[in-house]
């Protein structure tokens, strides 16, 4: 007697999209130094008709957040896990900007590794080209 396949969270989650009729989605990463650009990417991406996810909080710049070194690193590594579960949630990757740092090019190989698609606006920063 054969069993049916069980689905992966991946698959179950592409086929509710499906079921829903949701429109593709797109995560947008890069430096936060370039927060205009990834604004300007979000209009571009979502006048196409895609659900558009970006960083949410700039830590760069002054903000009540993590106003030690403490609370600042622990707001760091959980805006990371965050981005992260965007990286899950999106369909593809859209990169902003022609600098790649550590926490980008991580973000990277992490979508890399679940299968999605990367795109870039500098397509000489992948550091895989």
């Amino acid at each position: 007697m054969s069993y049916p396949q069980l689905l992966t969270p991946e698959e179950k989650l592409a086929d509710a999209k499906k079921l829903l009729s949701l429109p593709r989605t797109v995560v947008i990463c890069g430096s936060t130094r370039f927060m205009t650009e990834m604004n300007e990417a979000d209009l571009r991406e979502t006048k196409v008709g895609k659900i558009v996810a970006k960083p949410g909080c700039d830590m760069k710049s002054p903000h009540e957040f993590g106003s030690g070194p403490v609370e600042a690193e622990a707001l760091k590594v959980q805006l990371g896990e965050l981005h992260q579960a965007k990286i899950r949630l999106a369909d593809e990757v859209l990169v902003v900007g022609d600098y790649i740092g550590n926490s980008t090019r991580a973000e990277i190989a992490y979508a890399r590794s679940l299968g999605k698609p990367v795109r870039f606006t500098h397509p000489e920063a992948d550091p895989d080209a």
